[in-house]
């Protein structure tokens, strides 16, 4: 367990009520310079000056020493979950605080802090005004930062480097985006290819076993990224009709070849979204109300009850315990509800506009309202 951070709270508590050393010497009965030793961490103060030192910022002595227990893997899962499930049911508000709370109780659980990141990060929309939205953008940034600057765990660190460009994003600063992400994601340096000296490395050692496993997890990890990378470069260039009709051919055939309508739709479903966009823009309502209605075909998987977990299939047959020792596990990071709503959101959707009139377009909303009622 990690739970002295006393010198990093005093200073943080301290600046936070504008008081200087002076002043909370004075409160307390003490001197300036013992407040600097303890902020230095030089020295801890004397017991029965904690009691004081909690009423005044009004928090536990436990929160003012530090003390921070440690969730386990399958603990922060469920919390997660609880969440997650607890923002499509319940007041924003109220489950914002609660996981605000969990914040504050386990400062020092690094992989769960980023959990929650995660979770602000999936729900944020939900909040009813636009400041508000922010600012739990924010707080997840500051969360990232926290992680960044005090967790030992190198991928952890480059995980919370990663979601922090990604919240930069949402709160329209993309030059910091930009500034994160450059390094690491330059395609240049030997990081990005070793993958396949790994792979070398495990057959060396006889670990083949290892080396099944980690090939089948890069290969379908870098199939979504292809597949992410794809959609965008698609809207990158829809004035673009050569382009963008080469591009949607072959990505169709990646998605059979692979099977990804069954095994990730929700990568499939952002793609049929941009494929719709694009035709809908060029007047080709038939292309445009097909890719619609592969949208709604795939939402309709996503939202079935067997559905929510993701798998493996007779060609990746590694993935499953890959997935089941992630942070989150298998299921999604989001509640079926609120996948729905989001889901919807294309009806609303001003670039597919002019589809609206068509018989198609009202039949699939509908058919897309009927499987929300049902969830």
């Amino acid at each position: 367990m990690d739970f002295l951070n006393f010198s990093k709270n005093l200073i943080r508590l301290r600046q936070e009520r504008n008081l200087t050393q002076e002043q909370l010497a004075n409160f307390i009965g003490v001197t300036k310079a013992s407040v600097s030793k303890w902020e230095n961490k030089q020295s801890l103060p004397d017991l029965m000056i904690l009691p004081k030192l909690s009423a005044l910022f009004d928090i536990s002595i436990d929160e003012l020493l530090g003390y921070n227990a440690q969730l386990s893997k399958e603990e922060s899962r469920k919390i997660y979950h609880d969440l997650a499930d607890d923002f499509a049911n319940q007041p924003f508000d109220v489950v914002l605080e609660k996981s605000q709370k969990l914040v504050k109780q386990y400062y020092s659980c690094y992989r769960f802090l980023f959990q929650i990141a995660a979770l602000w990060t999936n729900h944020f929309m939900l909040a009813d005004i636009d400041s508000k939205q922010k600012k739990v953008l924010t707080d997840a940034v500051d969360l990232c930062s926290h992680i960044v600057e005090n967790s030992k765990d190198m991928g952890l660190r480059n995980d919370a480097l990663s979601l922090k460009s990604y919240l930069y994003l949402f709160l329209g600063t993309p030059k910091k985006t930009i500034e994160i992400l450059e390094e690491l994601q330059n395609p240049y340096s030997l990081g990005s290819q070793s993958d396949a000296v790994l792979i070398d490395a495990y057959c060396n050692m006889g670990e083949l076993d290892k080396a099944n496993s980690f090939s089948q997890i890069r290969m379908f990890t870098y199939l979504l990224n292809f597949m992410s990378i794809s959609t965008k470069y698609l809207s990158l260039h829809l004035k673009d009709v050569s382009i963008c009709e080469e591009t949607i051919a072959r990505m169709e055939e990646l998605i059979r070849i692979y099977h990804l309508d069954e095994l990730h739709p929700s990568s499939v479903i952002s793609f049929k979204i941009q494929c719709a966009v694009f035709y809908a823009l060029h007047e080709k309502k038939r292309e445009a109300l097909q890719m619609l209605d592969q949208y709604v075909r795939y939402m309709k998987l996503l939202l079935k009850d067997d559905q929510n977990l993701l798998h493996g299939d007779a060609y990746f047959t590694a993935l499953e315990p890959w997935f089941e020792s992630a942070d989150l596990g298998s299921a999604a990071p989001r509640n079926k509800k609120v996948i729905f709503e989001s889901g919807m959101s294309i009806f609303h959707n001003p670039l597919l506009q002019s589809l609206e009139t068509e018989p198609k377009y009202q039949e699939l909303k509908k058919i897309m309202s009927f499987i929300g009622g049902n969830l």
